[in-house]
């Protein structure tokens, strides 16, 4: 029997989902903050030992091993990341993003330094490089501690020449079989698309992050082949595909296990025929979400990384500092729940690891929703009397309220934070937009009705795997790259098709090109990739309106065709201009595929475990509460609130007037009951 072992790593904890045949695995491990290859293999022996083997004999029959990293976020958000050295273009030094920060920036203002040489619009070179400029201000970052350089020139993105020259020139003055041999980054090996101030900021983003990512990801790959696993380890891209260690950029990498989320939610929304949908994935640090709308994931051209814009393409996320682990504080008689957050270590005071914090697990646990006996199953016990006095002493003493009332104010805190973010997103994407709400991550299932309701939301799929929802999404990538050019060309002026089609081409041919050398490297042949051309489309400004997406490489006399059935909005106008295009090219490797099983009675009754006393709301005191176990719940079962339902994993919440129904595929389904 073949398997496959998808992992993503989060702040609290680090989820497995394994597949062998036809029997699924998941697990969860606590992560190692200090070295994410520590949680990595643990993950994996956590995976082999409930499929009853060892790890070598796991991997020996492994086909595949994904995963999502938070290397590159911890990196940024620690700032430990390389002392960077920057060369950009006179002129440009004023005002830089990535030096503006008192404490820790990304680049410190005396490590700038800038270069003379022109590079005009039309990509056309005004003012010559000066070689020895070059290497003087090259030295003099290296002597002040550089240990890499980040090129990024003025107007880089129409004529790259000078960027060029500037790497080889370092490269001749220090060769790479020297010890000094230094790494030099340069904006347009990072991105292809618009925007000079954009370009500085993700160039710096991703050489900041490179060093780390290196050291720890070529490490994970030795764990393995020393474990006998042969086959390449694949790194998830916040873009929504995989590509081995040795064809991933930093950049690439950040926000990946989020961006995998949705791709999930997306995968999902085809399964049930949805087309808009948005996602919540509440884990221990963060609720994260996504818009999937006309069956699409939102991508954004220019995310925003820590406060920075960029310009490199990625699945749109929107992360707030609320989860399981956020800490609960009171300042100025004034109730606060997150951003911070307890993380994995000391994580919340149930945890019994030293911390003292309040959080919305300890609110969790004193409510009654968690069972401090069979948290992860079992395998973790939680230690009830710590949450009752972290409560008390941080919460319900400064605001003179009991314990209960204390624990309902976090938990209502924290479910409304989230439930009016929901509906903020929802606003945004239109008045036509009315998704169902996807929720999973390990303490979304307990919270979902109480957001739901602030957003408005009635009803919530809450998937098989919830828990591990992230790693279960990579089951569903492939390998896949993408590649992109700056157009700057009218498609159509003045209802006619502009001659532009040449320079289109060029384009595609050289993306094409590169995209034929990388997935050769992935180990594929031509035959084996799926190509797709991807047009953004405005009517005159480098801002996109609408895109277009035309399959193969061949594109030419199709893209009127697809204006028509795509974006009929475009289509209608007389003037349709192109400002960036991108190539994707796919190689299907193994997935886990959804079963759908026979749908039995609604009664629950069989998988009724027993009562709990649980308090619900300010004023009832403690209820006698039905208790059910997910594991013995049937397709078509229907349990109805104020009830909990207890997995290994996670604990699903049904509060008063929701019902959950276990659906064909296994998959939960909370929906308002009308009064």
């Amino acid at each position: 029997m073949s398997y496959t072992i998808d992992i993503d790593t989060g702040g609290t904890f680090t989820d497995g989902f394994l597949v062998g045949g036809t029997q699924v695995k998941t697990v969860k491990v606590p992560t190692t903050p200090h070295d994410l290859t520590i949680c990595f293999m643990e993950c994996i022996k956590a995976g082999a030992a409930r499929f009853e083997m060892s790890v070598e004999d796991l991997l020996t029959n492994t086909d595949v091993i994904r995963f999502s990293t938070t290397i590159g976020t911890n990196t940024l958000i620690e700032r430990n990341g390389t002392r960077i050295g920057l060369l950009v273009s006179e002129g440009q030094e004023q005002d830089l993003d990535v030096t503006d920060d008192d404490e820790s920036p990304l680049v410190y203002e005396e490590m700038v330094r800038t270069l003379k040489g022109e590079i005009g619009e039309d990509g056309r070179i005004t003012e010559k490089l000066d070689r020895d400029e070059v290497l003087r201000k090259g030295q003099e970052l290296l002597d002040l501690g550089a240990r890499c350089l980040v090129v990024s020139l003025r107007n880089s993105v129409f004529n790259a020449a000078h960027e060029w020259d500037v790497r080889a020139w370092l490269k001749e003055e220090y060769p790479r079989d020297y010890l000094g041999s230094v790494p030099v980054f340069l904006a347009s090996d990072v991105t292809n698309l618009p925007g000079d101030r954009e370009r500085i900021n993700t160039a710096v983003v991703n050489a900041y992050i490179h060093a780390r990512l290196v050291k720890f990801l070529y490490k994970a790959g030795e764990d393995l082949r020393k474990r006998f696993y042969t086959r390449p380890l694949l790194i998830v891209h916040a873009t929504g595909g995989v590509a081995r260690v040795a064809k991933t950029k930093a950049i690439n990498t950040y926000n990946s296990g989020p961006a995998a989320g949705l791709m999930g939610v997306t995968s999902l929304g085809k399964l049930y025929q949805i087309k808009d949908l948005i996602s919540g994935d509440m884990g221990g640090t963060s609720f994260d979400i996504g818009i999937v709308r006309r069956g699409q994931p939102n991508f954004t051209l220019k995310p925003e990384v820590e406060g920075l814009r960029l310009s490199t393409p990625m699945v749109a996320i929107k992360a707030i500092g609320a989860g399981g682990g956020s800490i609960a504080t009171v300042k100025s008689k004034d109730l606060r729940v997150g951003p911070q957050s307890a993380g994995a270590l000391p994580g919340p005071a149930c945890f019994d690891l030293g911390g003292r914090n309040a959080t919305v697990t300890d609110a969790d646990v004193v409510l009654g929703y968690i069972d401090p006996e069979y948290y992860l199953g079992g395998k973790m016990k939680l230690n009830r009397e710590r949450a009752v006095a972290a409560i008390e002493a941080n919460i319900a003493s400064p605001l003179n309220m009991s314990l209960f009332n204390a624990a309902l104010a976090i938990r209502d805190k924290v479910d409304a934070s989230m439930g009016m973010e929901l509906k903020a997103a929802i606003d945004s994407a239109g008045s036509d937009y009315k998704p169902v709400l996807v929720i999973y991550g390990g303490a979304g299932s307990a919270h979902c009705c109480g957001l739901a309701s602030h957003a408005g939301i009635k009803k919530i799929i809450a998937p098989q795997f919830a828990s591990v929802f992230s790693a279960c999404s990579l089951s569903s990538m492939d390998v896949w790259h993408i590649y992109s050019r700056r157009v700057g060309a009218w498609i159509r002026q003045n209802g006619k098709a502009s001659a532009n089609g040449k320079g289109i081409d060029e384009a595609v041919r050289a993306m094409h090109g590169e995209a034929g050398r990388d997935m050769r490297g992935e180990g594929f042949d031509d035959d084996q990739v799926s190509y797709l051309v991807e047009l953004f489309l405005s009517r005159g400004s480098d801002t996109p309106e609408g895109r277009i997406v035309i399959k193969g490489v061949e594109w030419s006399g199709k893209i009127e065709d697809a204006l028509r059935t795509q974006n009929p909005k475009l289509f209608a106008s007389p003037d349709v201009y192109s400002p960036a295009m991108f190539l994707h090219a796919s190689a299907a490797i193994p997935h886990y595929e959804t079963i759908s099983y026979e749908i039995a009675g609604e009664d629950p009754s069989a998988a009724l475990s027993g009562t709990r006393q649980i308090c619900w709301n300010n004023g009832t005191g403690l209820i006698e509460t039905p208790i059910y176990d997910r594991l013995k719940l049937e397709p078509g079962n229907i349990v109805k609130g104020p009830a909990i339902v207890e997995a290994p994993d996670t604990t699903y919440v049904v509060r008063e007037n929701w019902r959950y129904t276990v659906d064909a595929c296994r998959n939960g389904v909370f929906e308002e009951v009308s009064l």
